[in-house]
Formats: C-alpha cells, sequence, structure tokens
C-alpha cells in the first residue's frame, strides 16, 4: 500500500495569530524607545525649522501604538497571502517612530524637505501622490521620508541609543491633511469596490484640492511681492500709490521714526486698521499730515520721556489732526478716550506746540 509523503513546511499554515503575539511581545518592550526617538526628531525638525524661520502649521509625533504594529505585522504578503508581509516585523516596519509635517503652503514642503535632508540620513524618500497616480487610485498627496540620525549625533552619548534607528518623516500641507482626514474610512478600499460614482466625486474634489494648494502658493506669492514693493516704494520715497497695510506701515515708521525691535506685529496691524478707519488711503497722505512734527519734543511733553515709536507716531498724529484725530478715531463717542486726548491736546497747547487739524482728503 502506497503511503502518503510527509507534510513539509510548505504544506503547513502560517499561524499569523502567533506571529502577531511574538511580534507585539517584543515591540512592547521596545515601543518606550520609539517613543523617545520620534521625541528627538521632532525636536531637531522643531528648531531647525525655527532657526530657518519656516512657518509650519504643525509638528506631530508619535511611536506606534500596539494595536497598530499589530495588525500591520499580521498583514498577508501581497505575493502569496499564506505567508505574512512582514517576517520579521520590528526590523521591516519602518514607522515605528513617525512624524507629521503640516505646511501652510505646497512650496514649504519643498523647503522642509531641504531641512530634513540637512539634518538626517536619508534612507528612502517618496511621493506618494506618483504612487496613488500609478495605481489609478484616489488619495492624499504627501512626501515621505525614511531617516535615521546622522553619525555626527550618533557618536555623542545622549544620542548612542538610537544607532540605526529608522523613523518616518511625512510632509503635507493643510488641504492634503484635510483629504487625508475626511476620507480615512475608504483610504484603502480599492477601486472595484467603490461605486463608481463616487469614485468619479473623489477624483473630481483631488483635483480641486490641488488647484487650491496651487491657488494659496500663487497668493502668498503675490502678497509676498506686494509687500516688497511696498518696501522698496517707501525706501524710495514713493508715497502716493502704496496701500496701508501693517507691514508697510512699520516700514515707513522704521524709516520716519528709527526702528523699534519692541513693537509686535499686532500693534502695526492695528494701527494700519486705525489709519484707514480714519480716512487715510496712501502713505504720501500720513506723510502730509505729520511733515515737521518733532516726535521726540511731542513724546516728551505728553510723556516726560521719549515713548517707543508707536507711541511716538500716535503722539505727532494727534497734534497733527487736533480734533479731527479725535472725531475720526474707532473710539470716537467714548468718554475715556475723547476726555483722555482732549488732555493731551491741552498739554501741547500750554507747551506751545502749534494744533493743526489735518483732515484725510475724500475719495
Amino acid at each position: 500500500m502506497d503511503t502518503l509523503p510527509a507534510p513539509t513546511a510548505a504544506d503547513v499554515p502560517f499561524d499569523f495569530k502567533r506571529h502577531r503575539s511574538e511580534a507585539i511581545e517584543v515591540y512592547h518592550k521596545l515601543r518606550p524607545l520609539y517613543k523617545r526617538y520620534s521625541d528627538i526628531i521632532h525636536a531637531i525638525l522643531r528648531e531647525s525649522l525655527k532657526k530657518s524661520q519656516i512657518k509650519v502649521a504643525s509638528i506631530e509625533n508619535r511611536a506606534k501604538t500596539i494595536d497598530s504594529f499589530g495588525t500591520k505585522a499580521s498583514l498577508p504578503a501581497s505575493t502569496n497571502p499564506n505567508l505574512p508581509k512582514y517576517p520579521d516585523p520590528i526590523n521591516e516596519i519602518t514607522d515605528l517612530a513617525g512624524i507629521r509635517i503640516i505646511t501652510f503652503f505646497p512650496r514649504a514642503i519643498d523647503e522642509v524637505g531641504e531641512i530634513i535632508t540637512s539634518e538626517f540620513e536619508i534612507l528612502e524618500k517618496s511621493d506618494k501622490s506618483d504612487i496613488l497616480k500609478e495605481e489609478e487610485r484616489f488619495g492624499y498627496q504627501s512626501i515621505h521620508y525614511l531617516v535615521k540620525l546622522k553619525p555626527n549625533r550618533i557618536i555623542l552619548p545622549e544620542y548612542a541609543q538610537y544607532d540605526n534607528l529608522v523613523a518616518e518623516i511625512q510632509v503635507r500641507t493643510i488641504l492634503q491633511h484635510a483629504w487625508d482626514e475626511i476620507e480615512h474610512d475608504i483610504r484603502y478600499k480599492s477601486v472595484e469596490i467603490i461605486p463608481t460614482e463616487i469614485h468619479r466625486r473623489f477624483m473630481a474634489l483631488a483635483g480641486l484640492i490641488e488647484i487650491a494648494d496651487r491657488e494659496f502658493q500663487a497668493i502668498q506669492d503675490a502678497d509676498n511681492d506686494l509687500t516688497q514693493n511696498a518696501r522698496e516704494s517707501v525706501e524710495e520715497g514713493r508715497l502716493e500709490n502704496i496701500e496701508i497695510t501693517p507691514d508697510a506701515l512699520k516700514a515707513y515708521l522704521d524709516k520716519k521714526l528709527g526702528s523699534d525691535g519692541r513693537v509686535s506685529d499686532w500693534s502695526y496691524d492695528w494701527q494700519a486698521k486705525m489709519l484707514r478707519k480714519m480716512g487715510f488711503s496712501n502713505f504720501s497722505q500720513i506723510d502730509d499730515c505729520i511733515s515737521g512734527l518733532d516726535d521726540d519734543h511731542i513724546s516728551r511733553t505728553v510723556w516726560g520721556y521719549r515713548q517707543g515709536q508707536i507711541q511716538r507716531f500716535d503722539a505727532i498724529l494727534l497734534a497733527a489732526m487736533g480734533e479731527n484725530y479725535i472725531k475720526l478715531h474707532p473710539f470716537a463717542g467714548q468718554e475715556w478716550f475723547t476726555k483722555g486726548r482732549t488732555n493731551r491736546l491741552a498739554q501741547l497747547h500750554d507747551a506751545g506746540i502749534k494744533i493743526r487739524d489735518y483732515s484725510p482728503p475724500k475719495n
């Protein structure tokens, strides 16, 4: 009687449950190390971006959760569902330490990429949008980096424990991130499962998001150009066509009254709004209004000492406009404001400073 051949290893079903359990047992001990590693990467990026003056919406970091790791460790291979995708999960799963950087504008993605390249050893860089196009799938665009600490850091005692550890850094815009959050539940569904109509609408929306990102970038570029042109016009004395914006006001006052690093952006923003509310439409009008007034003398008359840039500007504006300043000011009608400014006008008058009555021309 013929006997059946003995079963081989290939005939024995792979024990995915055991594989998951063993992988989790190992990762559970290592997860605190990966959490510290993600904190280190986050700190390096935060300081580097700050030093380079690159503004981003947020930087987040995490160590992969135990459940998420277990799920990923037990995935079957795409070429053979009877075998695991990750035979050695700890060394093959590369996002155990993860960092996500969300930018305001598309161009910042490249700027952040330059920081990442300068600070870390790059093992791999992938553009998820290219992968999605190749697979004819909808989804979010994102640049992913696999990185390690450079040797110059690893040789330091405080970094030695992270030798050969890998981290994944994702970089994308706010709109790309919003896309990811919105379609989270269906991100990994194949095109065949999702109804054609829904797929078509998602593809159309993906195009709109890409267009919106480009338009936001174009608006930022245009705003930067206008800001630079306004600064150059102020420096050259061409004031008649410069719109009153916080940045242009700072440039004008820096030249007119001397720079003052103590003044906050909020102060310039408020002052610009106040000037527009009072009827000023360009810096030529402002310059005509305060021309010839001694800000230092007026400041010392009102307060007894030289005040900061914004306070001195406000004081000479009051001297130049007199009662018109009180009538046209956004706080006009409020007793505390009217009484306070009236008292200041009296101080200036008593000190022999001539009070003018300038009023911005009506368009």
